[in-house]
């Protein structure tokens, strides 16, 4: 976790895509938070309806789906309420919110986390933490997550300010694009090693955006197209 704080808190502002900051922002949650399975981000689209801008894996817009078509569900309330709600069981979950505990449980999902993502400029939308057992985050793991959401709130709510200053919805829609490659090419990789993690894959993907000075769209898409990426230098 102090890992990850510091790299959030060492973020500065650069031309990089909404998406490579948002699929960045989502996989450190991923790798520091131990009980998470799915890493989802709630943000508005263009016509200011909620959509799951970052996704680790296809379950969390599945699951999210079902609570913006019915207008209820733990990142929903999370957002517009400005506190973290936590479901221990998916099972028990029915009353409050039937339609996404369903789908929750369609996809193996038993239990969530969900917290806002606000800062003081504004409130940029809500982070989903999604675990395939029950009870899954403890006290400690819930401290953990809100101070890691409070610093990942700044990181996006800054990103978004500066991208602001061109055209905000052009941004977004070029990040709902970037995920929706990066997501493919990690699962091409996957394919072609199957003990590969989602978290695993997309570490290779961020490492040779890196090495190569390219934005991390750039190197799914090739991934996807199948050209090639530069080798790492032998050490």
């Amino acid at each position: 976790m102090n890992e990850a704080l510091e790299e959030l808190s060492t973020f500065s502002l650069s031309d990089a895509p909404l998406g490579d900051t948002l699929q960045w922002v989502g996989h450190l949650a991923l790798a520091a938070l131990d009980p998470v399975d799915v890493v989802g981000i709630t943000m508005l689209d263009s016509r200011g309806r909620p959509t799951t801008a970052m996704y680790s894996d296809e379950r969390a817009p599945s699951i999210d789906e079902a609570q913006y078509r019915a207008g209820a569900g733990p990142c929903l309330d999370a957002w517009r309420l400005g506190h973290r709600v936590r479901l221990d069981d998916m099972t028990e979950a029915r009353d409050r919110y039937p339609a996404f505990s369903e789908a929750a449980l369609a996809h193996s999902v038993l239990s969530s986390l969900s917290l806002p993502l606000r800062s003081r400029a504004s409130d940029v939308g809500a982070l989903n933490l999604y675990a395939t057992q029950t009870y899954a985050f403890t006290p400690d793991d819930e401290g953990e997550a809100e101070t890691f959401a409070t610093a990942a709130a700044v990181v996006v709510a800054n990103a978004a300010a500066y991208l602001a200053a061109t055209d905000m919805t052009v941004h977004l829609q070029e990040a709902l694009k970037s995920r929706a490659v990066i997501e493919q090419a990690k699962g091409m990789l996957m394919a072609n090693a199957p003990d590969l993690t989602p978290d695993a894959a997309f570490a290779i993907l961020r490492r040779a955006s890196q090495r190569e000075n390219v934005k991390l769209r750039e190197i799914a898409l090739r991934i996807v197209e199948r050209r090639p990426i530069a080798e790492a230098p032998d050490t």
